[in-house]
């Protein structure tokens, strides 16, 4: 039997973090709303805490090798820290402006991305290292981020009806601060979370050959870009949803935070629920008609249902069988990644998956607070739950999914063209590297947060 304790403190570390996260999913849009009444403005802010996602997700997978997974994701907790400590200090100060927030949470956004993705590329090694099989960690990786996401968006919505929103954003502050304690002591003794000795000194030209790498591996599989463009249409959606429209829709109909809370929570426990039920059973079942139910199911009925309804329970009866639905998404997209992905790329492949999954999260935020001043929440809610439906109907039309059963090296991944690689000296001593097998699917990979991260946006 191998040694647990590495996995079991990422397990946690991550699901504390992801705990804290959903205390900001729910508490700044709240903060914003309570403080200057606009649904436009805490667009703005959903706009200005995710594009900086992007930024980080499209250049940072060659920074993560270089510095190492384990001091990225210390360092990256680190910084989260400071920056949501700093915007309930400075409100209490008096002296916390728009823009303030605006650039606290872009700062959040840009260093929380490297930090997911360090612990997210390290599972396979850390699987190996605790002597446990691949998809059964990246069941439990996705269902323990799951449970997390359910606590901690239940917290929220209970902690700001009693104490307010700005002691929310202290506790997320206080989550990310142990998530780097447990990562600096727990995930000790792993080559795969230090740096990688074997890399190209440090140039322009070495970096971007390396992150050109990342993208070449994207852009030369099918499958794989379908996912990307699927999955960017469901996270920019989902953004919409848990930034501004829920919080609305919530205050105008349901009642308050705490009712925001109770469904994000349902929606969390469904997820789980459906991460745990197909580590349990299924993965015996083809995974394109698994993945296909089930996507269609996890997102777009719940705008409908918010839009027509206005009252708690169709709504929670509605997140909890979508929660279901999408808890069974990410494990069959994150064990396509880990089959498909060599270690040698992972965190350049899944920086640029993150990439052009979370693409469209800023447009997101800042397109649902937009229709809701233009077009009222009902409209909104009506508008964005469309764009969600023709997204999810992807696996249906485009034969590229049809290679989603396909095991490993079913599908030749076609390199997109390039200058040639910048090999170290260490590696022009050693052995040719294999080639790259097929590219894969999402969270950091593209995962939506409905169901397949993800980085997410949202829980």
């Amino acid at each position: 039997m191998g040694n647990r304790t590495p996995l079991a403190a990422t397990l946690a570390a991550n699901s504390i973090s992801t705990a804290g996260t959903s205390l900001t999913l729910i508490g700044v849009p709240w903060f914003v709303l309570e403080t200057t009444g606009s649904a436009g403005r805490a667009g703005v802010v959903a706009f200005c805490a995710t594009l900086p996602i992007v930024v980080a997700a499209l250049i940072g997978g060659p920074v993560i090798d270089r510095f190492g997974r384990r001091r990225t994701a210390i360092v990256s907790d680190t910084v989260c820290a400071a920056a949501i400590a700093a915007i309930p200090l400075l409100h209490f100060a008096g002296v916390l402006d728009f823009w303030m927030l605006c650039a606290l949470m872009a700062l959040n956004g840009f260093s929380h991305t490297p930090g997911n993705t360090a612990r997210y590329v390290l599972i396979p090694d850390l699987a190996e290292h605790a002597g446990t099989t691949l998809p059964r960690a990246a069941s439990l990786f996705d269902a323990v981020s799951r449970g997390a996401r359910m606590v901690g968006a239940a917290l929220a919505g209970i902690l700001i009806a009693f104490v307010g929103a700005e002691t929310v954003l202290l506790l997320d502050a206080a989550t990310f601060g142990l998530s780097a304690l447990l990562i600096a002591a727990g995930v000790r003794g792993v080559p795969a979370a230090e740096p990688r000795k074997d890399e190209a000194p440090v140039s322009l030209r070495a970096y971007g050959t390396e992150l050109r790498e990342g993208y070449a591996h994207v852009l030369g599989n099918r499958l794989l870009l379908a996912v990307v463009v699927m999955v960017m249409f469901m996270n920019g959606t989902d953004q919409g949803w848990y930034a501004v429209l829920l919080p609305v829709h919530a205050e105008a109909e349901l009642g308050g935070a705490t009712h925001i809370g109770l469904l994000t929570a349902l929606f969390g426990a469904g997820g789980l629920t459906g991460a745990l039920l197909y580590g349990a059973v299924g993965h015996r079942f083809p995974r394109r008609a698994v993945f296909t139910v089930c996507v269609i199911l996890c997102g777009a009925p719940r705008f409908l249902v918010a839009a027509v309804t206005g009252t708690t329970l169709p709504l929670a009866v509605t997140m909890l069988l979508g929660g279901i639905a999408g808890g069974v998404l990410n494990p069959i997209l994150t064990t396509v990644v880990y089959e498909r992905v060599p270690d040698r790329l992972r965190s350049r492949v899944s920086g640029a998956l993150t990439a052009g999954s979370e693409f469209a999260m800023p447009v997101g935020g800042l397109a649902a607070g937009l229709l809701v001043e233009g077009a009222g929440a009902t409209g909104a809610l009506l508008a964005m739950g469309g764009v969600y439906f023709l997204a999810t109907l992807s696996p249906l039309v485009f034969p590229s999914w049809r290679t989603l059963d396909d095991g490993p090296g079913a599908e030749p991944v076609r390199e997109a063209p390039g200058p040639e690689p910048v090999p170290s000296a260490q590696a022009q001593a050693q052995a040719p590297v294999p080639a790259p097998a097929p590219a894969p699917t999402p969270a950091p990979a593209p995962v939506s947060s409905s169901g397949p991260s993800r980085p997410t946006p949202g829980p």
